[in-house]
């Protein structure tokens, strides 16, 4: 197996707290690094994932079922032979079989089919709107299929059906915002009268109760058999535009205010005055110079969806926003949540907090989830067309990195990246570079740079540019990738003072009052409990948390940031582990700290990479049982002890070539000295001095000079080389 752990570890808490004085130098390197979720989701998937440790692989395989002649579909359903899609703007209902043959059931005189559901026995039942009507299509003994208007609610919009626990159809309906209950025979009775506008979505709790989720107010509601309902949450957003129930009874809810919803919110009274056969919906995206519709208010800031678990207490809590995206379904399969949205058509999965796209489709909006084996089904719309997941991944994938801004036209020296292939290509990577925030055709071609020592690879050949991208191609057997790393620099500019924060590697935080009394600083006490030596806590009278910087070889700092709803006072256990290997356990390192920091002696570690995982927890607040406590894991960490090391030493005419070699991490300062004076930078052959092996030119000075190199890496491992003997040659 190729494996691959490149990576420079000094960046990791960069955005911290105060910074080291750097030394003097031409304009520094600076990095471009992606090593999180959050980082990749900026570029581009295609074919790939990401999971919640922002590691990329390859997506979960998804089969195209079929493609249809309709220009939306608005609704689905699981049918025993396969899936019943309603659509739009002709009123059709259709029935693909597993083979992605397609049957029309109906053509409605109504033009939009926005609910459907199918009975076991093959039954379907097709909500049509405006002038709503309820039909039932059924299979006669010959295999023709008919159709007959099983209910007439009186209402404009027929929004969702489904099944009460006692049998009956259930109905939601709009623009009067009422439920119905039919009963076999086709004859309704208002469940419940919402005095919002729509009862835009339904589920049935397993005791019965059913979830209604209403547009306009955007209530979820929780209505008994007896009609009686109770208001589980009143969202900011206006609709309520999906439900899913899981089996311990959360409530998941999808909230939206949307130009893109399939509700009209923007005309009081408009939608109950449509006329038969007038669509007054739409789904296609609003064009320029079209006035907004849907559920989005005017001068709206907030996100356009959020999902929500409403938990059999009650209690409310908000797992993810999407700023720009709109939900349009939500399904509960096998332990995992399920989202579709538009308007980019994307599929996520909801885990280890965190909302993780699993899927990325061409068609422009995913309108519906379908349970199936192994995974769920989905329906598009923008193009119409109905998917699902099957065994195995994709065969190959590509992600590409948003357009990288250096600020100013750059050099770029060296890519390194973190993953793991199984097959030589199966990571491939590919650079471009341009001028212009956008890619364009004024943008250098793509390339492929070849693999340098250890990995690396050279950009030295790309032309320079304010803007840099870099694309992954994964095939073959299992491929990922989870972190990368761009070096530049910026063409010389005037200098500008600005603020500049770090926590390199060797800072560390301590209490204000905390005095090494112009010693050389020794840890205040040993953990004897574990391998780790502390810094100590802060004194009662410092007030509680101010600190300052110091500085010690060999230590590092963790930093966070944490609060509490209930402003509880918060307890932090750290704990390791080595980050090639998910599963080996985590190891204790420390329990019980207060502050928001921890500075420790990182000697104890031999060399490699490292994650750490901090859990916060309520538990000086709270009793056992009620204790609650939330988790997260750092970004790679490299721990490197050891110093470069000095290759070969050669003469060339007045000159010397110089080789130096680091084992984990790149060199970050190279200075030279000639008879015991002032320490003077060092110039590396290729202009850059970025890798973990460079050829240093040195002028040495008159024969028998006091020659002497001093390098440094990016761990602050320092080093002193005497080339007296060497200048002498």
């Amino acid at each position: 197996m190729r494996f691959r752990m490149i990576f420079v570890g000094a960046a990791l808490v960069a955005a911290l707290g105060g910074g080291a004085a750097q030394p003097a130098q031409s304009t520094q390197v600076r990095l471009f690094e992606t090593q999180s979720q959050a980082g990749f989701l900026a570029g581009t998937l295609e074919g790939v994932s990401i999971d919640a440790f922002g590691r990329i692989a390859l997506a979960p395989r998804a089969e195209r079922v079929a493609t249809l002649a309709e220009p939306f579909v608005l609704s689905a359903a699981v049918h025993p032979e396969g899936w019943v899609v309603g659509t739009g703007n002709a009123g059709k209902v259709l029935l693909l079989d597993r083979q992605g043959k397609t049957v029309e059931l109906l053509a409605a005189a109504e033009p939009e089919v926005f609910a459907v559901w199918a009975d076991a026995d093959g039954t379907v039942f097709a909500g049509t709107s405006p002038n709503g009507k309820v039909y039932r299509i059924t299979r006669g003994k010959g295999g023709t299929w008919s159709s007959e208007v099983y209910f007439s609610p009186g209402e404009t919009y027929v929004w969702a059906l489904t099944r009460a626990a006692d049998g009956a159809l259930l109905v939601a309906t709009g623009t009067q915002g009422k439920l119905f209950k039919v009963s076999a025979a086709g004859k309704g009775e208002v469940l419940y009268d919402s005095d919002d506008v729509h009862v835009r979505t339904l589920a049935v709790q397993a005791n019965g109760d059913v979830l209604a989720g209403t547009a306009g107010e955007g209530l979820i509601l929780r209505i008994g058999r007896d009609g009686q309902a109770r208001t589980l949450y009143d969202a900011e957003e206006p609709e309520v535009v999906s439900l899913a129930v899981a089996p311990d009874g959360t409530c998941y809810a999808a909230v939206v205010a949307s130009e893109s919803s399939l509700v009209d919110l923007s005309k009081t009274g408009g939608a109950a005055e449509a006329k038969p056969g007038e669509p007054t919906v739409t789904v296609t995206v609003v064009g320029e110079g079209e006035a907004p519709v849907g559920t989005r208010p005017p001068g709206a800031t907030g996100p356009r969806s959020q999902v929500l678990a409403v938990a059999p207490t009650g209690v409310v809590e908000s797992l993810w926003s999407f700023a720009e995206e709109t939900v349009y379904g939500l399904l509960w399969q096998k332990g995992r949540l399920w989202v579709g949205t538009g308007l980019e058509g994307k599929l996520y999965r909801w885990a280890d907090d965190q909302m993780l796209p699993e899927k990325d489709v061409d068609d422009r909006q995913i309108v519906a989830l379908l349970p199936g084996e192994p995974g769920p089904a989905f329906a598009t719309t923008n193009a119409a067309a109905l998917y699902r997941i099957t065994a195995g991944t994709e065969s190959a994938g590509t992600y590409t990195s948003a357009a990288l801004d250096a600020g100013q036209v750059a050099r770029f020296g060296t890519f390194r990246w973190l993953g793991e292939a199984a097959e030589k290509g199966g990571l491939r990577f590919s650079f471009r570079s341009g001028m212009s925030a956008t890619p364009d055709r004024t943008w250098s071609a793509w390339t492929e740079p070849e693999v340098g020592v250890d990995g690396e690879i050279s950009l030295t050949g790309l032309p320079r540019g304010r803007y840099v991208q870099w694309r992954a191609e994964l095939r073959g057997a299992s491929p990922s990738l989870w972190a990368t790393e761009l070096s530049y620099r910026q063409e010389n500019l005037k200098p500008q003072i600005g603020q500049m924060v770090a926590l390199e590697a060797g800072q560390i935080l301590v209490p204000t009052n905390f005095n090494p009394s112009n010693q050389v600083y020794e840890p205040a006490h040993p953990n004897r409990d574990g391998i780790f030596t502390s810094i100590g806590e802060v004194a009662a009278e410092d007030g509680g948390g101010r600190t300052k910087p110091l500085w010690k070889q060999g230590f590092r700092t963790l930093r966070w940031a944490a609060a509490d709803p209930n402003e509880d006072r918060l307890a932090y256990d750290l704990s390791f582990r080595p980050a090639g290997d998910p599963a080996v356990e985590w190891l204790p390192m420390a329990q019980d700290l207060t502050e928001d920091w921890y500075s420790f002696d990182a000697t104890v570690l031999p060399d490699g990479v490292y994650r750490f995982r901090l859990r916060a927890s309520d538990r000086l607040a709270n009793d056992p049982a009620n204790t609650l406590e939330a988790e997260r894991v750092s970004d790679p960490v490299v721990v490197d002890h050891t110093p470069p090391q000095l290759g070969e030493v050669r003469r060339e005419g007045a000159s010397l070539r110089a080789t130096v070699r680091d084992a984990a991490s790149p060199l970050r300062e190279a200075l030279l000295s000639v008879d015991a004076r002032e320490w003077k930078p060092v110039e590396a052959a290729d202009g850059l001095l970025d890798g973990r092996a460079e050829t240093l030119l040195l002028a040495p000075g008159k024969p028998g000079s006091l020659l002497l190199l001093r390098v440094t890496d990016a761990a602050f491992n320092v080093i002193t080389f005497d080339l007296t003997g060497a200048s002498r040659r």
